[in-house]
């Protein structure tokens, strides 16, 4: 059955609107960072884009583009081909190469170099081990196989049987002693208690006792039964807490200062500043995003009914390919915009008082007042930091429910949380809050919550259990 006009033209908007909407809705979750990226991959591939702020010079008229036969001519429904599915005729000049070359160097340039690895580290110990070569050679075979922590995870037999050449298991666990002899020390453990054992020396203090604690007494070290230890051990509680405190200075973790921290630098999206009138500004921080627009010359280009019919073809594409864009963007902009404020406008006694003062509140509440749907919400906030004069946050952190209290109010779990710190930072160190006994002070303080939840953001905010936070 055949459509009508109407509805055929419903259809027809559907899906050319399809991957409009697609798009605008992965500009808006990205953020500032990550939006700028973006702009710099569509500026270097759709010569159609110019960034007003590079340059106030004239644009460069483009070379010519080749003549296409009928049959290398793009289809219609090849909506997002690229400049270089064109073929060889269709080059861009030799300014932009050099352009984009530059852009290249410049990106290799600010690159950083990698540093050496634990496993590159190790290796190059090895090579200078005095050993048998097959010994060396399972040596690194062991050292490439060891996790990022330093830890060797496999076992011997199974790393034996993968090694290309044979060897006995009194050769590989001769080639693990000695990468077990590597530094930093501990590295090669197959467990904790082997790792920690292996950092020991002649000279650590109370090294025998150490010892002891660690082959035997691990787990109640973990819980914090000192009193079982002493009663099994012999040893004072004095004694004990002085080889715990000698513990605490060897490295569960010795492979991990290898690792890449790869520290996340936030860029705000979005800045708060008071004002006079006792309320805050929203703004948006985009002075270094470039300012895109549409090729003056191109859309010359476009009107000249005696230009190449490919030529216009692929023009009208890349057109309609930036306008997209520049609309997304827009969109972005204006709705990321709106839900900022309405957030700082729930918000206002978090920027007045606190974190302590937040206010329960959720993506639905922005969405009904901004007329938007919820997705579209959480989307603007996804990744999205504010810049507020008591910090930067991620939008995320302005959400969350809450609970009511004896009075009626609605209080946010974040104050829950700040409670539940003060009760325990005001506790008796040698005779500790259980979970029960925090649920009480809350109550008595107006904020009536389960022991679950108590235990729940006990956990969150790494907080140990009673026994645990017992001083003796």
């Amino acid at each position: 059955m055949r459509l009508d006009t109407s509805q055929q033209m419903r259809t027809d908007m559907k899906l050319r609107m399809a991957p409009r909407m697609i798009q605008s809705m992965e500009i808006l979750q990205l953020p500032l960072m990550a939006l700028q990226e973006r702009i710099d991959q569509e500026l270097s591939e759709n010569p159609i884009l110019v960034d007003l702020r590079e340059s106030t010079a004239p644009e460069p008229e483009p070379e010519p583009v080749a003549a296409k036969t009928e049959e290398a001519a793009p289809t219609q429904t090849d909506e997002f081909d690229d400049w270089d599915s064109f073929g060889e005729g269709h080059r861009l000049s030799r300014a932009a190469l050099s352009e984009e070359a530059d852009r290249k160097h410049d990106a290799m340039q600010n690159m950083a170099s990698r540093p050496e690895s634990l496993h590159d580290d190790l290796a190059h110990q090895v090579g200078f081990m005095d050993c048998e070569p097959h010994i060396r050679a399972f040596a690194e075979f062991i050292v490439f196989n060891l996790d990022d922590n330093g830890f060797l995870k496999s076992d011997l037999s199974d790393l034996i049987r993968d090694f290309a050449e044979n060897i006995t298991l009194e050769d590989a666990e001769e080639a693990l002693q000695l990468v077990q002899r590597l530094d930093p020390p501990g590295i090669g453990a197959r467990n904790l208690k082997e790792c920690l054992l292996l950092q020991l020396t002649p000279e650590t203090p109370l090294r025998d006792v150490l010892h002891r604690l660690i082959s035997d007494h691990l787990d109640d070290i973990g819980q914090n039964r000192l009193p079982a230890i002493e009663k099994r051990t012999g040893y004072s509680l004095d004694l004990i807490k002085e080889a715990i405190e000698g513990l605490s200075h060897l490295n569960p973790r010795p492979g991990a200062r290898f690792t890449p921290t790869n520290s996340q630098y936030v860029l705000p999206d979005l800045i708060v500043e008071p004002t006079e009138r006792g309320d805050y500004e929203v703004r948006l921080i985009d002075e270094h995003t470039p300012q895109l627009a549409i090729s003056r010359i191109y859309q010359r280009m476009l009107k000249d009914k005696q230009a190449d019919p490919v030529t216009r073809e692929f023009i009208q594409k890349k057109i309609q390919s930036a306008k997209w864009l520049i609309e997304s963007i827009e969109q972005r902009r204006s709705t990321l915009l709106k839900v900022a404020k309405a957030i700082i406008e729930h918000q206002k006694d978090f920027l007045d008082k606190g974190p302590e003062s937040i206010e329960p509140l959720k993506m639905q509440q922005i969405a009904d007042r901004v007329h938007v749907h919820v997705t579209t919400v959480s989307r603007a906030v996804d990744d999205k930091y504010v810049q507020t004069p008591r910090g930067i946050f991620s939008l995320k952190r302005f959400f969350g429910g809450g609970t009511t209290t004896a009075d009626g109010e609605e209080v946010a779990w974040d104050t829950i949380k700040q409670k539940l710190l003060e009760v325990i930072g005001k506790e008796d160190k040698q005779n500790p809050l259980s979970d029960e006994e925090i649920v009480e002070a809350l109550s008595k303080s107006g904020l009536p919550v389960a022991r679950r939840t108590v235990t729940k953001y006990r956990k969150a905010l790494r907080i140990p259990s009673s026994r645990q936070r017992k001083q003796f």
